[in-house]
């Protein structure tokens, strides 16, 4: 389930991936609030265009139709108006706009599966951004900190969940559920990174979503159908 959440509030115990100390206030006329906006949909297609470490200031000014002198007035550099995007983003990455899942544990196949295709389809909306992220992580020490509290706490939310499982009588009771939740959260990130991000294109998202759930099911010893162990 990586990033995707089995929590009914999907923003519960996540950290941000935004160091708010590094962004101003919110503009307070109209204008402000359009142009700082422009300025941010303008630095996302910049930096998803030619990376972090390529991408100029004249770029973003460029993309977003203002002056250097404007961009001053809303932000104090490149790492600033970063900061901006992912806010911006986050919401989107974390709260995938998957409907409502019946967490009913009589349920687990489809749980599974529905919040594996969140993530699948909010990670393939947001490939470009997602390499991105780990092209700054290599070279902001911040940001790494943040990226790796946040993927901490996913795997501890995916933990609780299959401790769930474990105490209902539908998942192995010899795993230990954070190392499990550790691994399996990190294989389908990275089937995503390469399909999406890196642009591979070796299997659908559909492939991804039922090959992700099946692996799922097998390392945490439930039955195919998600019924219980014993059933």
């Amino acid at each position: 389930m990586s990033d995707s959440a089995t929590d009914t509030d999907a923003s519960r115990d996540i950290p941000t991936l935004v160091d708010e100390s590094r962004l101003r206030d919110l503009p307070t006329t109209p204008r402000g609030a359009r142009t700082r906006e422009a300025l941010v949909a303008a630095a996302r297609t910049v930096f998803e265009r030619d990376g972090y470490i390529n991408s100029r200031l004249t770029d973003i000014t460029a993309e977003a139709k203002c002056s250097i002198g404007t961009f001053y007035t809303y932000f104090d550099g490149k790492e600033e108006v970063f900061a901006a995007v992912m806010q911006a983003a986050q919401h989107d990455m974390l709260h995938p706009g998957l409907p409502h899942v019946d967490e009913s544990l009589e349920n687990v196949r489809e749980i599974l599966e529905a919040s594996n295709r969140a993530y699948v389809e909010a990670y393939q909306r947001n490939a470009r951004l997602n390499l991105l992220l780990e092209q700054v992580a290599t070279i902001d020490p911040e940001f790494r900190k943040l990226r790796i509290a946040r993927a901490r706490a996913f795997a501890e939310r995916n933990a609780r969940w299959i401790e769930r499982l474990q105490e209902e009588g539908y998942a192995d009771p010899e795993l230990e559920p954070y190392p499990a939740a550790r691994g399996l959260s990190s294989m389908l990130s990275r089937m995503a990174y390469h399909a999406f991000a890196l642009e591979e294109h070796d299997m659908t998202a559909e492939e991804m979503v039922r090959t992700a759930t099946r692996l799922w099911l097998n390392a945490l010893g439930i039955p195919p159908d998600g019924s219980k162990r014993d059933a």
